[in-house]
Formats: structure tokens, C-alpha cells, sequence
């Protein structure tokens, strides 16, 4: 039994092309949002089962090398084409060659891999519903589904979605959502940008079905609401390489501490370091767990009164310089670019 099961229907085969002063390098990595949030799930010390459906001869690559990484793979496989990209970043920049999003699923995948999920789910008792690798990939319904079933499976919930996905889950009833302030902006859930109408859009969500509402904003400090209120949380700020990948360390993150038995309010802060520590590197989903303890000492929290919240004084928070964070975490040939 895994500590973590994470539902990630389509991963994504990676190739990316790096500049070396011997020639062009070439990484091949699975990847795709459930695979980055795996991957940071173990780097926290959890067991993960990915329940997903291994597609054609890409879909075997990314098995074997899931599985060479320690991650469980349940679900159906088939023949067809699986999700793909090449990106060329010798240039400093990141180029797209070709990306792929692969057959959508078919009926019988689909079964299969639903009942792969609820087995799993039902019996680790933790399950984060990821996005699939293009729009087409399944029916959004399919994450109503899966949280009712696994709900009244007994199973937590964790969701990091956005859209007809987002909408979809939150009718079947989830744990923890973690989503942006931009999502829910392009979702037109957020019409107006101001503080306030941040809050209410939150307990919206709560109120359709979120145990608990995560709200990221870029630059500034997180949201939390609960049965309790509202929570301010504030990672420090570190320098920024690469912000891809971030979200899905920082829901990765509420998942290690729901494992550990913390609650949500307490998870959030390992939550905001793995996040704030993924943002200083190029491998998404990466981090040195010893840096993430140690930022995570960093991370302040304030309880916000949303009767007065338009007088919201930042706290001082500091700042962790490269050479510090560099002390923190030892370099690791095997997080380049995943």
C-alpha cells in the first residue's frame, strides 16, 4: 500500500535537448503534472501508486522509467499514440519541437483505469486528482466521479484543477482544492481582483464542496480557508529560474503532510517551502527535502479576520540569498530538466 495514490490518466514522455560544452545533451524523463507531483511526493519521503493508462511505445518508456524511480504503476495499457514532447533549450530559452497530447481514452481504458483508481484510493486513504496531458484526453465528468466514489470509499481527496475539471470535482465532494488566483480569474470565478472578492470567490468554493480552499498568487502570500476562516501563509522569496512545476510541488507538498497525519493548516507550510524551493531550480518537481525542512521554518502564517482584511500589512518574512539556499541543498546529477 502506497502513502499517496495520485490518478494521472495521460503522462507525458519528455525529451528535452540542454546546451554541454561537449555537444548537444539530451534528457529523457517522464513527465506531465501528476509525474512532477510524484516526484516530489518521494523526494518528501512518500510512497506513490500512479494509477494512469500506458500508452504505445511512449507509454512504455515512461512506465520503465517511473517504475526505475520508485513509483508504482496501476492501470490499463494499450496500443496507440501516447502523450510526447521534444522542447530544444540550448538556447537558453525553451523552443518546442513538437508536443503531442496522444489518443484520448477510450471507454474500456477509461473503466479500467477508474477501477485501478478506486481500488488504489480506497486503500492508501489519500488520492490526488491530476490534469490529463490535453483537453481531450476524458470526459471532465469523469472527476465528479471519481471524487464521490473515493469520498464515500473513505478516501481524502486532494484536487489541483482548473475549469470543467475544477467544477466537476468540487460537485463530488474533495478534501483539499489548491488552485490559482489566474485560474479562477479565467474560470470567471474572479471578475473583480481586489482582496475581498478573493475571499468570497474562496468560500464559493468551500461551499460547493471544498473541505478546504488553497489559493496561490504568483508573488504573494497564499490563502488557506477552512472550517476555522481564513490563513495568510508567507514563503520566503527566493530568487526565480524556472516558476513551471511550482503549483504541483506545492500540492505535493499538502499531500506529504496529510500522509504524515498533519492537517491541512499545518501541511501548507512544508506546502509553501516545496513550492518557493522548486522555483530556484530547472528540474520541476525537485527539491532537496533537507532545504524544504529548513525553508519550512521560514514560512509565516497569519490568521486574517475577512471582516477587516482590506488593512493587510505583508509580514516580514526576509530573505534566503542563492549562497544561502545553495548551503541547504546538495546538487543532484539526476534533477536536471525532467
Amino acid at each position: 500500500m502506497s502513502d499517496v495514490v495520485v490518478f494521472a490518466p495521460s503522462p507525458v514522455l519528455t525529451v528535452t535537448v540542454e546546451e554541454h560544452s561537449a555537444g548537444p545533451d539530451i534528457h529523457v524523463h517522464a513527465g506531465g503534472q501528476g509525474v512532477w507531483q510524484a516526484r516530489m511526493l518521494m523526494r518528501l519521503g512518500a510512497s506513490v501508486t500512479m494509477c494512469s493508462v500506458i500508452t504505445g511505445e511512449t507509454g512504455g518508456v515512461v512506465r520503465h522509467l517511473l517504475e526505475e524511480d520508485g513509483v508504482t504503476v496501476a492501470g490499463p495499457t494499450r496500443e496507440g499514440r501516447g502523450a510526447a514532447y521534444i522542447h530544444d533549450r540550448r538556447s537558453g530559452a525553451r523552443e518546442v519541437v513538437v508536443e503531442a497530447d496522444g489518443d484520448a481514452l477510450g471507454r474500456h481504458e477509461l473503466d479500467e483505469l477508474f477501477s485501478a483508481t478506486l481500488r488504489e484510493g480506497a486503500e492508501s486513504g489519500l488520492v490526488i486528482l491530476s490534469g490529463p496531458q490535453g483537453d481531450g484526453a476524458l470526459d471532465a465528468d469523469t472527476y465528479r466521479r471519481l471524487a464521490n466514489d473515493l469520498k464515500q470509499a473513505g478516501a481524502r481527496v486532494v484536487v489541483d484543477l482548473a475549469g470543467d475539471r475544477l467544477n466537476a470535482a468540487l460537485a463530488g465532494g474533495v478534501t483539499v482544492l489548491k488552485v490559482s488566483d489566474e485560474e479562477l480569474h479565467d474560470d470567471g470565478l474572479l471578475d473583480d481582483p481586489s482582496h475581498p472578492a478573493l475571499l468570497r470567490a474562496m468560500r464559493t468554493l468551500r461551499s460547493r464542496g471544498a473541505d478546504t480552499v488553497i489559493v496561490t498568487r504568483a508573488s504573494e502570500p497564499l490563502l488557506l480557508l477552512d472550517g476555522e476562516g481564513f490563513l495568510e501563509i508567507t514563503p520566503p522569496r527566493l530568487e526565480v529560474a524556472d516558476t513551471r512545476g511550482a503549483g504541483d510541488s506545492l500540492t505535493a507538498g499538502i499531500a506529504a503532510g496529510l500522509a504524515r497525519g498533519e492537517s491541512p493548516r499545518e501541511a501548507v507550510t512544508m506546502a509553501a517551502a516545496a513550492g518557493a524551493l522548486n522555483v530556484t531550480r530547472h528540474g520541476l518537481g525537485t527539491g532537496d527535502p533537507e532545504a524544504i525542512a529548513q525553508l519550512r521554518k521560514e514560512v509565516t502564517t497569519r490568521v486574517i479576520d475577512d471582516q477587516s482584511e482590506s488593512d493587510m500589512p505583508q509580514p516580514d518574512t526576509g530573505r534566503v540569498s542563492p549562497d544561502g539556499l545553495a548551503a541547504l541543498a546538495q546538487p543532484d546529477d539526476e534533477e536536471a530538466e525532467r
